[in-house]
């Protein structure tokens, strides 16, 4: 039985010998659609052994690949080349993550750094916030108050 599960993984997981670079990045889970990693590869975001990539580059097996995702940059190693998007846990089969460990040390500055979470209440205000600072200044804009319409009944019947 374990035979069977085995071959199974390997049908999953068809190593095609080269690949485009954008297929690749999809099919790795590195970018969510195709789109999104042609894009990075036109705007020169994806190297491939140093050089900038346009999205048709065709990839082959042992080449590392460097994808720029700001804050940090990171670098993996192409075991299988696939044109098909695979399951989360054939990735390991796929590629190997050689991010250096200063990359991740930025990002974790990053994340401490406050923007990621910021605390309720700082920064810009919510929506809710927003109207609830416009009904407070809205009478005042207009050049009247209630008081003062008030005001000038309480004349109109003293006289």
């Amino acid at each position: 039985m374990t035979e069977t599960t085995s071959t199974t993984t390997n049908l999953r997981v068809k190593d095609t010998g080269s690949a485009r670079i954008d297929k690749w990045l999809w099919a790795a889970r590195i970018f969510k659609t195709r789109t999104l990693a042609a894009d990075a590869c036109k705007n020169n975001r994806v190297s491939v052994n140093g050089v900038n990539v346009k999205p048709s580059h065709v990839i082959k097996p042992g080449e590392t690949i460097d994808v720029k995702k700001p804050p940090i940059t990171y670098s993996f190693k192409v075991i299988k080349t696939i044109e098909q998007r695979v399951g989360a846990k054939f990735i390991p089969q796929i590629y190997e993550n050689v991010t250096d460990a200063k990359q991740y040390e930025l990002l974790e500055m990053s994340r401490i750094s406050g923007f990621v979470d910021r605390a309720r209440g700082t920064g810009r205000p919510t929506k809710k916030d927003r109207r609830s600072m416009d009904a407070f200044v809205r009478p005042a804009l207009f050049g009247w108050d209630e008081e003062d319409e008030w005001d000038e009944e309480d004349d109109d019947n003293q006289q």
